[in-house]
């Protein structure tokens, strides 16, 4: 009976270290959190700015040549971003990510489409390495706190590839996988297109007023070529901010989870030391009145 309770005991303490590691990874997450939001949503204006931007260049000029408002590419050569996180710890987080990236795999290449992956995060290319998968070209170690500059990297390598002919290593088309950030207990898996760009007829909102008019210098297109590439590159950030503050809601709802799980598990693994030591005690008891019962018979024939 004394090696079971000194069993229980260590499995006692050992899961109680466990339990503050999971709640000091849940209080780091939900603080970073806030911040993650406060960076998403400073990053809106800009957003909303260029959105607008590039739909009065569209509204004025649906006509205009250029190559990312390509109708009909060759889209025998395609290309997946997929954003995953450099760190363990967040539930499903990671494998949801590689799950659907896998399943748009399949679908494309039952169309007969060549696929190529960009990964953005260790644990997505830990996965291809492991399963000894090519990789076009990867960003590591800023999945918690992205900066703009790797979002206008990553943006800027998708648009070469896609302005480079298929026949000479680009791509078609780009979607991306990601994760939006709906609440902290809900974040929504998406994949989106974003190469081409979908030129699409959008009514004004009421009381807008009248439409601007617009004079473009140099040219229609050298406006068009700077103002979409950032367009595409604000996208980039605002995926990448999305992911960040899901990776951090998903850790923080895991770690939760598995702290409870701890808890509750030390709360049953001490009853049954408790039980235990009280049928050890229960069995010391036994014996001295065993002991001293024998003592009192024999002192009797005496």
């Amino acid at each position: 009976m004394g090696a079971e309770l000194r069993k229980l005991r260590g499995r006692i303490r050992s899961i109680s270290a466990t339990a503050k590691i999971t709640r000091a990874q849940e209080l780091i997450a939900a603080s970073r959190i806030s911040r993650a939001q406060a960076r998403q949503a400073a990053s809106r204006p800009y957003a909303r700015q260029i959105t607008r931007a590039v739909s009065a260049l569209l509204t004025h000029n649906v006509t205009e040549d250029h190559a990312l408002l390509n109708r009909a590419p060759d889209t025998s050569r395609v290309a997946i971003l997929m954003i995953t996180g450099d760190r363990g710890f967040c539930g499903a987080y990671n494998a949801n990510v590689l799950r659907h990236g896998n399943a748009l795999e399949k679908l494309l290449r039952g169309q007969g489409k060549e696929v190529v992956f960009y990964l953005c995060g260790t644990k997505g290319v830990d996965n291809f390495r492991y399963n000894h998968r090519p990789i076009e070209k990867s960003w590591l170690g800023q999945s918690g706190e992205p900066s703009y500059a790797t979002a206008a990297d990553i943006g800027r390598t998708l648009v070469e590839r896609f302005d480079t002919p298929t026949v000479e290593g680009g791509v078609g088309e780009v979607h991306v996988i990601y994760t939006r950030f709906v609440s902290m207990i809900n974040q929504e898996m998406t994949v989106r297109r974003i190469l081409p760009l979908a030129v699409e007829d959008v009514e004004g909102e009421p009381g807008e007023g009248p439409s601007a008019t617009y004079d473009f210098e140099p040219t229609v297109g050298d406006v068009l070529d700077v103002v979409i590439q950032q367009y595409v590159r604000g996208r980039m950030w605002n995926m990448l901010l999305e992911s960040a503050a899901s990776e951090h809601a998903a850790r923080r709802q895991a770690m939760m989870s598995a702290t409870d799980n701890a808890n509750d598990l030390i709360f049953k693994l001490t009853r049954r030391a408790n039980e235990a030591r009280q049928a050890e005690v229960t069995n010391e008891l036994i014996d001295i009145v065993s002991g001293a019962n024998a003592l009192t018979d024999q002192r009797a024939e005496d």
